[in-house]
């Protein structure tokens, strides 16, 4: 039920032919910060407000091979250390001896978008040094 979470409130943007719905989940929280005012309103007829863009970081080992490169272990996060670190522990997973390179794509999407709407760029290359340690180098913009 959703009793004291929600909030039909008549909406004005719209000259009343809409409900908004105003959420409360954490208000008790939000008022301790300061931020009770923050509370999310979304009318059921006006359009909305635009959705806040999304972002990924995208990793992936390639192994080069006499077809091209054949993807190795890959995953997606949403933070660029995590990206790093998932990256590293995959590069240094190969077998010793197999010569590997890895990526990272930082990618920002909005809710709703096809995947050619979003923006995505390489910011990381990653190599394997004989060491068996993974060198970042960091790309152009």
């Amino acid at each position: 039920m959703l009793s004291g979470m929600t909030t039909p409130v008549r909406c004005t943007e719209c000259e009343g032919r809409g409900w908004k719905i105003v959420t409360r989940r954490g208000h008790v929280t939000a008022s301790g910060l300061g931020l009770a005012a923050s509370a999310q309103e979304d009318c059921l007829h006006c359009a909305g407000p635009t959705e806040t863009p999304q972002e990924r970081f995208e990793w992936e080992v390639r192994i080069p091979s006499e077809q091209g490169d054949a993807l190795g272990p890959c995953g997606s996060s949403l933070f660029q250390a995590t990206a790093m670190d998932e990256l590293r522990k995959a590069m240094r997973n190969m077998p010793v001896g197999t010569p590997v390179r890895g990526s990272i794509v930082h990618k920002v999407f909005d809710f709703g978008a096809s995947s050619d709407g979003w923006s995505s760029r390489q910011i990381f290359r990653a190599y394997l040094d004989p060491a068996g340690s993974v060198l970042f180098e960091r790309t152009a913009p």
